[in-house]
């Protein structure tokens, strides 16, 4: 069996507790990431706008791949779950590009329209996958 190691920033250790989840597994140089959504480190939903909610999941997002030691530009997959797909993509799209940046091959990536979330006021889930960038 592959070596998994936990991956999980100090501002989400009560999640692991809490709900037996890990923010991320590591094996060799990849990283799952969980699902991560537009809430503070209180568990509190982001509901100040569409826009502050997708943000608030990407800098979820970056502050798991941290922990593990890579960033935004090493996700090889991303898979977003949206709570009314039609009516967010705009919105999402233009904050996932202040995160992932252009590349000459992008992230895979699948968007999956759903009916509701972990939380009531969720709207939006990125899970990622992503590899760690081989040391220099």
């Amino acid at each position: 069996m592959a070596q998994r190691e936990l991956v999980c920033p100090e501002e989400m250790a009560h999640l692991v507790e809490r709900f037996n989840y890990a923010p991320a597994v590591k094996v060799g140089q990849m990283v799952y990431a969980a699902g991560q959504v537009g809430r503070d480190s209180e568990m509190n939903v982001i509901d100040s706008s569409l826009e502050d909610h997708i943000t608030a999941a990407w800098e979820n997002v970056g502050k798991v791949l941290a922990a593990a030691g890579c960033g935004y530009e090493d996700i090889v997959e991303m898979t977003t779950f949206h709570v009314d797909l039609q009516e967010q993509l705009p919105t999402f799209l233009a904050v996932k590009d202040k995160f992932i940046p252009r590349q000459d091959v992008p992230p895979a990536w699948t968007a999956i329209g759903i009916t509701e979330l972990t939380f009531p006021g969720q709207l939006v889930e990125i899970k990622v996958i992503a590899c760690v960038p081989d040391a220099a």
